[in-house]
């Protein structure tokens, strides 16, 4: 049995670890993919990182939101970029700006979780729609910033759709390709091409053959 003295270390070092939140995702993801969403429960995830209950509360609501954490990251980092973009930016370069933003987090350990976060999506339809709620609100955070420049509503609001597009595009293209390609190479890319694919719905334009 473990000492008073050694128990409340052990709770300290657990509750202030400063890795403690990507110990716990990454125990996740490993367990989702192991033994199913379904079957794993927080404990198991708290166990698996070496840390404890409280811990894992104190990081995620639920079990859900280790899927999801990193996309209110992803929300501020583009509602910041956007706002902080030159005076003078134009739309299409205040995303552009978000999208060079996010080269900061899109690291070659999280394509490697972004992998095993798909896999557990597919098979788990509860969680989809959690995934659904967080990319409204990324959109809504593009939005937002966009309006705050002075950018009109409907604008804005396709503005934010379009980003979020290109933004799947990218990583789904992102995971696929060679380790050394950063992600901000396949996000620019893809917001181009959706951009000019939208362009060829306007009336008059001539579709690709």
């Amino acid at each position: 049995m473990m000492r008073p003295g050694r128990l409340a270390y052990a709770v300290a070092v657990s509750r202030w670890a400063p890795d403690a939140r990507e110990r716990l995702e990454s125990a996740a993801l490993d367990l989702f993919v192991e033994n199913g969403y379904e079957a794993t429960t927080v404990a198991q995830i708290a166990e698996r990182a070496g840390l404890n209950r409280a811990t894992f509360f104190r990081h995620f609501a639920d079990k859900r939101e280790v899927l999801f954490g990193g996309e209110d990251v992803l929300a501020g980092l583009f509602g910041d970029a956007v706002r902080d973009a030159p005076a003078q930016a134009t739309p299409t370069e205040c995303l552009r700006a978000a999208f060079a933003a996010a080269d900061a987090v899109m690291t070659p350990a999280q394509r490697a979780k972004a992998a095993k976060r798909v896999q557990v999506l597919a098979a788990n339809s509860e969680v989809q729609e959690r995934g659904l709620l967080k990319h409204a609100r990324i959109a809504a955070a593009i939005s937002a910033a966009l309006r705050a420049r002075g950018t009109d509503e409907l604008t804005a609001r396709l503005g934010a759709e379009v980003a979020m597009l290109a933004f799947r595009v990218a990583v789904e293209r992102w995971m696929r390709a060679r380790e050394d390609e950063p992600f901000g190479l396949h996000a620019a890319a893809a917001l181009d091409e959706v951009q000019t694919r939208a362009a060829e719905l306007a009336p008059g334009a001539r579709l690709r053959a």
